[in-house]
Parts: structure tokens; sequence; C-alpha cells
């Protein structure tokens, strides 16, 4: 089977190699032991809930380990699992298993209250708690499984393997379908851009109802035969010491972890010899930020991508992060790329389109959702991103911004990603969002949310930052206004959430 068992393979290649260090819980489990409990969550599924091919296996609750066995387990049954936003209120989450169906909902003790009120009327499906030891619970009923593998015979790269809901700027979430193809050619592409190795080590801490979660590393790693180290959550002292106990390789973050990190006080003495890269994602990386950890002898690679096309779409090596900062690069081996108007012609060199992508990476649309697959997937594969891009002379991708947040001062086009990035020159400032608000003379005017370095607050004002603005910007694109915060609102990925912005500055 060419998808869906990359387990059963490396379980006989390195059955003993550690596939995963679960931090929280402080256990190693092999490739064939991984192998063996995905196998017996496979026919526990089957036999206990009637789970086969196209059926959907939801979790909910932070990350652990059996959440990575029913993956696989969900893989080798041709099934689809569905990991939902433990963020979400109850209400929501409800929202989410009426659209997806699955046969059984699985959740941790973290998310007990939610669960309750599941229960209590909002939904009505087979419910299974990971640290329920009574004998419904999921410890008793995998133990009750059988360990014959019952792997499926009718899988190939088109067959859906997992739905992750983008949360989305209106309306309700859309569940992205990847397929074993998608997924698996995203770990091609991975392993091949980053240049990922067997024995490579990373930390995985972004939550797994995310695509950082499973597809920039863990997933890709597997599929290399590396080691992963899982964390229930992102915490920037934790994260220094497992670098320095398991001799972390490379990891991912964005760079408001990063920045995190840099402030620990045990930074400086935390041994980080042996990483090979970070990789740096999910919004631009301050040039400040990647010259402090090049004091230390420590690089950065960036890159660019998005869920429904996998978050490894662009690949900016580490030579290049400072001399071309602000770019993401070019793409990966196994991807199209083209930049179009608004009708759907090229656009012209250097000009700004909108970034579209074809490639085996391209997920098959959205769950349930058959107008905004259509949306954004045209008759031949070409997948609409939403994110506006140039490319420069050298052949570099430039992210200019997003098509939605783009807009319109006195007639002209303003991307707010161009104006956060001459914001980020100034090294005080570690977070940066613009937004347009409404105006009676201009239309739209630039509004921008800035958080410095808190033992730099007293070194900058408003007017401090204006001042530099107009010196790197055409008048209309300098912002009207700056509102200074503690620190701006971020999802559970770590990305600054605009749309939080907005609401509370309409």
């Amino acid at each position: 089977m060419i998808h869906g068992d990359w387990l059963a393979k490396w379980s006989m290649v390195d059955p003993d190699k550690v596939a995963f260090v679960d931090l929280a819980a402080e256990e190693e489990i092999s490739y064939g032991a991984l192998n063996a409990r995905a196998d017996r969550a496979a026919n526990m599924l089957r036999t206990q809930f009637g789970v086969g091919l196209g059926q959907r296996v939801a979790v909910l609750g932070a990350n652990r380990m059996e959440q990575v066995a029913l993956f696989f387990a969900v893989a080798k049954l041709g099934a689809i699992l569905v990991p939902v936003n433990w963020r979400l209120a109850a209400e929501e989450v409800a929202w989410v298993l009426g659209d997806s169906t699955p046969e059984v909902l699985f959740f941790g003790a973290d998310l007990g209250g939610t669960a309750l009120a599941l229960a209590g009327g909002l939904w009505s499906g087979a419910m299974v708690g990971f640290d329920d030891e009574a004998e419904d619970g999921y410890a008793e009923r995998l133990a009750r499984s059988e360990d014959k593998p019952q792997a499926c015979q009718e899988l190939n790269a088109d067959s859906p393997l997992m739905l992750l809901y983008t949360s989305g700027t209106t309306g309700r979430p859309k569940g992205a379908v990847l397929t074993h193809g998608s997924i698996t050619w995203n770990a091609i592409n991975t392993d091949c851009g980053w240049d990922l190795r067997g024995d490579d080590v990373t930390v995985a801490h972004a939550p797994l109802f995310h695509t950082g979660g499973w597809n920039v590393l863990t997933l890709p790693l597997i599929h290399r035969g590396a080691t992963v180290l899982l964390a229930r959550k992102f915490d920037a002292s934790e994260t220094l010491r497992a670098i320095e106990k398991y001799k972390v390789t490379v990891l991912f973050a964005v760079p408001t972890m990063f920045q995190m990190m840099l402030e620990r006080p045990e930074f400086g003495q935390t041994d980080l010899s042996s990483m090979r890269f970070f990789i740096s994602g999910g919004a631009p990386c301050p040039i400040s930020l990647i010259e402090a950890y090049a004091a230390f002898g420590l690089t950065f690679k960036q890159g660019y991508g998005l869920t429904e096309v996998g978050p490894n779409c662009f690949v900016l090596h580490e030579r290049d992060a400072i001399r071309k900062a602000g770019s993401v690069g070019f793409p990966v081996l196994h991807l199209d790329t083209r930049l179009v108007e608004v009708d759907g012609q090229p656009v012209g060199p250097g000009e700004v389109g909108e970034l579209q992508l074809k490639g085996p990476t391209v997920c098959a649309g959205y769950w349930n959702n058959l107008e905004d697959t259509a949306k954004a997937l045209d008759e031949d594969g070409w997948f609409a991103t939403g994110d506006l891009f140039r490319i420069d002379e050298q052949g570099y991708h430039h992210v200019v911004g997003r098509l939605k947040e783009m807009y319109i001062s006195g007639g002209e086009n303003v991307y707010p990603a161009e104006v956060e990035r001459v914001l980020y020159q100034l090294p005080e400032i570690v977070e940066a969002a613009v937004i347009g608000k409404a105006d009676e003379k201009w239309g739209e005017v630039g509004y921008a949310f800035v958080a410095f370095d808190p033992a730099c607050q007293d070194k900058l004002s408003e007017e401090v930052i204006l001042a530099h603005c107009r010196k790197q910007l055409a008048k209309y694109k300098v912002p009207k206004g700056l509102q200074i915060m503690e620190s701006l609102p971020k999802g559970p990925s770590g990305k600054i959430l605009k749309k939080a912005l907005w609401a509370a500055n309409p």
C-alpha cells in the first residue's frame, strides 16, 4: 500500500527507532510499538464502532499520543480523522460534529466541560474519554481489541484522510478535505524542500487540530523515519529544555514564539548546538529577531503555506534570511504557481496578483460545501489562495497581503503586509498588524497596532513610529492612527488575529 500505512513500512525497516516522545507523559514509543498500537486502535474502531471506508472519527483535546495512534488507525481503515478545535465553545464544536457526522468522538479530560455540554443535548453520538478508566473508556476499549491488522485495500491517492476545519473570517468554518495523496505529497515536498533527515528530531507543539500541528513537520518527519517530541502546548521554557535534553535539530514556530524563547532568561545558557535550523512561518519574521538568533550561531529558514494546499508551499533558504527578508523564496519541488488578476488573467512582471497553486498537495475541496469549493478550485485544479503576491526580478516570491485585507485609500491599493514589514524594521517592535478603517475623506485609511519588547517600552512613541513610516512609505500608505498594546490577540497557532482587531476597532 503506497498510501495510508507508513508505520507498517517503518516498523519493518527500523522497528526499534523512537518515533514519538510524549513530553507530558514522559513516554517513548518506537515505530514498531506505535504501529502495533495503531493496528489495535483500528480494530477497536472497526469492531466497536463500525468505522470503515470514508467514515469519520472525531478527536477533541490537547496534543497526546492517543491522537497520533488514531490518525494512523483511520489511515489503515480508509476512514477520516476530524480533529476539532478545542478552543471552540460547546455550541461551535457541536456544529462541526453535525457537519462531519463522526461515528465516535474521543476527548481528553481537559475538555470534560465541553464533553458534558455535548452529552447534555448538543450532540447525540458516541463519546469516549481518553482518561476514563471505566470499561467504556479508551484504554479498556483498546485493551479488548485484537492486534491483527485490518488494513483497507480500497485506498488510493484521492481517498480522504483528514478534515481540518479552517476558522475563516466570516460564517461557519470550512472543512478542508486532505487526502492520502495530498498529505503524502506534502511530506515529500517538505522532506525535499527543508532537507529533512532520518536522524532529525523536532518538538511538535502546535495544536493537532491545526495543519501546523500535523503537516509542517510532524507527518513529514514520520514519513522520513525521524523522531517527534509531542508537547501538549507551546511553552518557551519547556521547549528550550527539550532542545537541550533530546538534541532537537529542527523546530517550527511562529515569530511570536521565537521571541518568547529569546526573552527567557535561560536562553543564553541553553545548549542549542544540536539545532540545524529553525523554521519561521505564519507571519513575517522581523530582521531584528533573525539577527538576535544569528548572534548565537542559529539560522532561520522561512516559508509559506496554507491548510488547503499543505503548509509547506515555499522555501526561503537560510542564506537569504536577511538579504531577502520579506520574501518566502521559491515554490517547493512538486507544486506549480501563478499570479493572476481578479479576472484570472496573468499579471505582468513585478505586478501584484493573487497566488494560485496547482499540484498533488491541493486538497479535495471543502466538506459538504460545493459553493466554496467551486470558488477556490477551478476545473483545471488551480487553487485560489486569496493571498496577494509579487515576484521580484530574481524570481523570489513576496507576500503582499490578503486579498480581503487589502484596502483602498484615495483610490490607491494598500497592502497591510507591506506596512507591517516597515514597522518591523524598528527593533523595539515585536508584534505589528495593520488594518483598513472607513474614512469619510479617503474611503479607507490604515490603522496600526504594535507591541514592544518589554525592555524597550520607553524608547518609542507613536510619533516616532509614524515618522519612520513616512520615511519608508508613500504618504497614502502611512497609517493614520496607531495603538500601542501590551500584546496583540493571537490564535492557537500563534498568529495575530486581525479579525479580533477589526471587532474591537470597527
